[in-house]
């Protein structure tokens, strides 16, 4: 086993091997950016290492910089996790050459999957099940029409060097073929520098299921599968292993193809195979196909260890380090069900868009396990994944975990800023879901009713104000009485934009009277807790000009200076304004253009997603305050619209 490992990553996946590693006996040495320098996975390991500025390619990219720091602190391989250079073949061959060894596949291996096309030849040469396309090396755009119409619509437009959905476009009909290419290439160009598709056939009640794989370089085995099938813009939100429905058969088979695909490439390490199902008629032996390989550790790989019992980072370590896979097919077997929901610093009324913020206010259950790479008190970077944690369970059934998982969203507590804990909570109560009839569609064909915005009580509403009271801590004895009566309090509140006046009436120290929207909740304090209206009372967190209340996801809450209440307006459309902090990638009008409401003038970038910034109204640009590049806060005016001359 090795003495001192370098984790050439941050967050999440960065303390999780560290976790492991110190379990070992394993030193640790930490990289950090400018952004990271007192973030939690510095915090836990042994040794840290300063790589560069905040933004990846100043720092977790740069291979040379992350190996150098490998050899100046002793470190004798490296840990990858996943994102950043995980999946770079020319970085392990780096590694190699320094005399350090890559916690991971060959740079072969790495390479023989990198491209969909190339993988997918490799793939029906051995005997792995392909969905049917076209993965020709022919670009020209008439070819690929004739192709897919040999294939038959509708079909799924990909990138070849593709991922997170980047350069997909479904076609259903002929004549929109062309348009969709054209869409497709611009976007792959962009995101990869490479605008070669390939052609597949769509699968019209497609269900995401993977299976886990682990190699010694020419023996595999399978952990089992995963079905990641609950999606938003083919980014994954709840995982869970195994995969609702599967039949013994099945399982048999897919397993039998993950391990055929690994050992066609001699694979090392933790890897996991993707299929494509077809969920239209029940799950069959014969209706999976091969869709890729993600040559790393999964951010879904709690679920398989739940069901295992295997602690994958351990096997990954033992495995670099010369030993023998761990365990033989046949010691490997499942045990109960596990979900994973990934919690994300996120506005879903606003489209899902990243958020930032400190975290003031961060608990989990104890009885569920949270993999985290920040804590309470650390801020939201702009420059990462926004992620905060992933809440993993387990129960000896589905329906038993189902349950636990809805527990522990409902008692996970965010404040500081916005998350998507609201909508994980619905998808957890999701009828369809709970029956496990699950497919890629399903969050896209039920948003509606999955982001509607959760009810605020006058219980959370009359909670806020006796939290803002301070009549929550008891120890303020006779506040709020006159001599001969209890004293009628207004508190003012705001709660998205919305006024709220909360009367409040003290009869002691454990008993009060609120009154908000013309209803009256009694608050009293009994037996080491406060009750409203007999039920007991959420979590509160106070923060200098907010109050949380954790209630379905929680509610926020900015108190309101009786005595100071400033006015504002809204804007009128004159300005274009970023919605988060961010880079400026594209500027798409110069001063002087004639644009039309809906116009997109604006790209931004900020964690990993681009979002195109509209004109809300017609006008010309009157003023660009911003160019390519440059990097911009949350609010900052990006460009000044004028009225369109008559």
């Amino acid at each position: 086993m090795f003495d001192k490992i370098l984790i050439a990553n941050r967050g999440e996946i960065a303390c999780r091997v560290m976790e492991t590693a110190t379990l070992l006996g394993v030193k640790t040495v930490a990289v950090y950016s400018d952004a990271d320098a007192t973030s939690k996975h510095v915090a836990l390991a042994d040794e840290a290492v300063h790589i560069g500025g905040s933004a990846p390619a100043d720092s977790y990219l740069r291979g040379e910089v992350i190996i150098a720091a490998a050899l100046k602190t002793g470190a004798k391989a490296i840990h990858p996790g996943y994102g950043f250079l995980s999946e770079n073949p020319d970085f392990v061959d780096q590694i190699e050459a320094a005399g350090l060894t890559f916690i991971g596949p060959s740079a072969n291996a790495i390479r023989a999957m990198g491209l969909k096309d190339a993988a997918k030849v490799l793939m029906q040469n051995a005997n792995v099940p392909v969905v049917p396309g076209y993965h020709g090396e022919n670009q020209d755009d008439n070819h690929l029409a004739l192709e897919a119409g040999k294939i038959g619509y509708p079909v799924l437009i990909k990138a070849v060097a593709g991922g997170g959905g980047k350069g997909m476009r479904l076609v259903e009909a002929a004549d929109g073929f062309l348009d969709r290419l054209a869409s497709a290439r611009a976007e792959a160009q962009t995101a990869f520098g490479n605008d070669d598709v390939l052609v597949e056939k769509y699968i019209t009640k497609p269900r995401h299921i993977e299976v886990q794989v682990f190699g010694d370089g020419e023996k595999a085995v399978h952990l089992f599968e995963r079905d990641c099938s609950l999606q938003r813009r083919h980014q994954k939100v709840i995982e869970e292993a195994p995969a609702p429905s599967m039949t013994v058969e099945m399982r048999e088979a897919m397993g039998a193809a993950a391990v055929k695909a690994a050992e066609a490439i001699n694979y090392k390490g933790a890897g996991t195979i993707e299929f494509i199902v077809d969920g239209s008629d029940g799950l069959r032996s014969d209706g999976f196909w091969f869709m890729e390989m993600n040559t790393r550790l999964q951010v879904e790989h709690p679920v398989t260890e739940a069901i295992t019992g295997v602690d994958l980072v351990e096997w990954q370590l033992r495995v670099a380090a010369g030993e023998a896979l761990p365990a033989t097919q046949e010691d490997l077997s499942i045990n109960g069900h596990s979900f994973e929901a990934r919690l994300y610093a996120e506005d879903v009324p606003a489209g899902f868009l990243p958020a930032t913020g400190t975290l003031e206010h961060l608990s989990f259950p104890d009885w569920a396990r949270s993999d985290s790479g920040v804590r309470q008190g650390d801020a939201i970077s702009p420059f990462y994944d926004p992620m905060i944690s992933k809440v993993i369970v387990h129960g000896t059934t589905r329906s038993i975990a189902l349950k636990k998982l809805e527990a522990a969203l409902d008692q996970t507590e965010v404040g500081g800023t916005v998350t998507n804990l609201t909508f994980l909570s619905a998808l957890a109560c999701h009828e369809g879901f709970a029956k496990g009839d699950v497919d890629t569609d399903l969050i896209a064909r039920d948003l509606n009713v999955l982001t509607e915005a959760v009810e605020v009580t006058a219980e959370t509403k009359a909670l806020a104000a006796l939290k803002v009271s301070g009549l929550m801590d008891r120890s303020f004895g006779c506040s709020g009485f006159s001599l001969w009566e209890p004293l009628l309090h207004d508190i003012h509140l705001l709660f998205e934009n919305q006024a709220i006046v909360v009367g409040l009436k003290s009869y002691g120290t454990s008993r009060h009277l609120l009154t908000v929207d013309g209803i009256e909740v009694e608050a009293k304090f009994a037996q080491g807790y406060w009750t409203l209206n007999g039920a007991k009372a959420a979590s509160t967190v106070l923060h200098e000009d907010h109050v949380t209340v954790f209630q379905a996801g929680g509610a926020t809450f900015k108190i309101v200076d009786a005595l100071d209440r400033a006015t504002s307006s809204s804007g009128n459309g004159n300005l274009i304004e970023a919605p988060m902090p961010g880079a400026v990638r594209a500027v798409l009008a110069v001063a002087g253009d004639t644009v039309v409401e809906g116009q997109k003038l604006v790209v931004l970038e900020a964690m990993k997603m681009e979002h195109a910034l509209l004109a809300a109204r017609d006008g010309v640009v009157e003023e660009l305050l911003v160019a390519e590049g440059d990097q911009v806060e949350a609010g900052a005016a990006l460009i000044v619209l004028a009225e369109a001359k008559a």
